[in-house]
């Protein structure tokens, strides 16, 4: 089977004993830690449209082993009533498992190894009848998704059957926010837009939105890359910027989820902790990295084919036709060693432009953002960088 020895490796012991008597063809893999609103989602998911293939849930309760007693009985009765809800809501086509309380080492617990217990099992399910091709669907127990959420995944991946993966339009909750609140998360929605459009201007070729609870993967290609990291916060962006490293991800939009804008002070960064900050006064959300520092990223990446097989003197004389931000992040990063090592490995040009991307990648991009804005620019007016970039981008 495609995923023994992965599965082996990461000592999975599965958590569901019986098997669906055909392939699931999509699972939803949900972490649940402490959430009241759980319902909320399942009813959302119960209320889709169903595709071809047969639909499994799965909702991974999980809490650290030093968790709090409050914690640990908030989870049981979470338990106690899924199971409940799960028994009153049958249908054909789609099935939903409540798993655990699964506990954590508390070295690792957080939201990485929660949606990684969650989606291994789903590997383990897809593994038992060899699907290679079988849909993981990474969703949060506080999203609710649209009708046509499932019946648009098995579109996606029908329509491009090479894809490893695809990231999903999502809109935040915004009903019955106050005024702050609904401030806050429409800029930081905008600030996610504008990072992504800059990134696409800057022609880096795998801008793409990296949210936990929007994004799918073919079973195949999660093996490939080694699963789902353990990292207590950002998992979803280091693996969906892994995943692109083996194929295209693409991207659906005409679906849509819907997170929840909540404050939370859970993970040390992302849409909660942001928007408590910005409740707080410690966060600015009206500002953000400077549409400048896009223009240095830009004017490296168009000229890429100079650096395949380049000597260390037209190097140096490359280098200082750069901006001095660029420039000086060269020369500190020490990018130059790492471009050696790169065209000592590649003979074509072709192969030399796609593996650049694997040295300078998102990480690397968002390295030079934030030393270029502690020495060279101030951060900037959001609404006034969106329109330097669609200036831009219409010229």
């Amino acid at each position: 089977m495609f995923a023994d020895k992965y599965l082996k490796k990461n000592q999975h012991r599965s958590l569901i004993d019986d098997l669906p008597d055909e392939a699931p063809g999509i699972i939803v893999v949900i972490p649940c830690l402490r959430e009241p609103d759980l319902y909320q989602t399942l009813n959302s998911l119960y209320s889709c449209n169903l595709p071809n293939c047969l639909v499994e849930v799965l909702v991974l309760i999980n809490h650290s082993e030093t968790a709090e007693p409050e914690t640990i009985q908030l989870n049981t009765v979470t338990k106690t009533n899924a199971d409940k809800w799960i028994a009153e809501h049958t249908k054909s086509g789609i099935r939903f498992y409540a798993l655990g309380p699964v506990v954590l080492k508390k070295k690792w617990a957080g939201a990485g190894l929660a949606r990684k217990k969650g989606m291994d099992e789903a590997i383990a399910r897809f593994n038992s009848f060899n699907h290679t091709g079988g849909i993981l669907v990474s969703l949060d127990a506080d999203t609710l998704v649209a009708k046509n959420y499932l019946t648009e995944i098995e579109k996606h991946f029908i329509k491009n059957p090479k894809h490893v993966g695809a990231t999903l339009a999502f809109e935040h909750q915004k009903i019955a926010l106050d005024e702050k609140h609904r401030r806050g998360i429409e800029l930081y929605e905008k600030y996610l837009a504008y990072y992504k459009r800059a990134l696409q201007f800057a022609a880096y070729p795998y801008a793409m939105f990296t949210i936990g609870s929007a994004f799918a993967v073919k079973a195949d290609a999660y093996v490939k890359r080694g699963g789902m990291n353990r990292r207590q916060a950002g998992e979803d962006f280091y693996f969906l910027q892994n995943l692109v490293q083996l194929g295209t991800v693409g991207e659906i939009t005409s679906t849509k989820v819907y997170p929840s804008s909540r404050l939370s002070d859970r993970v040390p960064f992302g849409t909660g902790p942001v928007l408590q900050k910005w409740m707080k006064g410690e966060e600015d959300l009206r500002s953000t990295y400077n549409f400048e520092a896009f223009k240095n990223i830009r004017e490296l990446f168009l000229q890429i084919n100079k650096l395949y097989k380049i000597q260390p003197e037209e190097y140096e004389a490359f280098i200082k036709s750069l901006s001095q931000a660029m420039r000086n992040f060269l020369e500190v990063d020490n990018f130059y060693a790492e471009l050696n090592d790169l065209n000592n490995n590649c003979s074509r040009p072709e192969t030399f432009h796609q593996r650049f991307f694997q040295k300078f990648n998102a990480f690397k991009i968002l390295r030079f953002l934030n030393f270029a804005h502690e020495k060279f620019y101030p951060k900037a007016d959001l609404i006034k960088q969106i329109l330097l970039l669609e200036q831009e981008q219409q010229a």
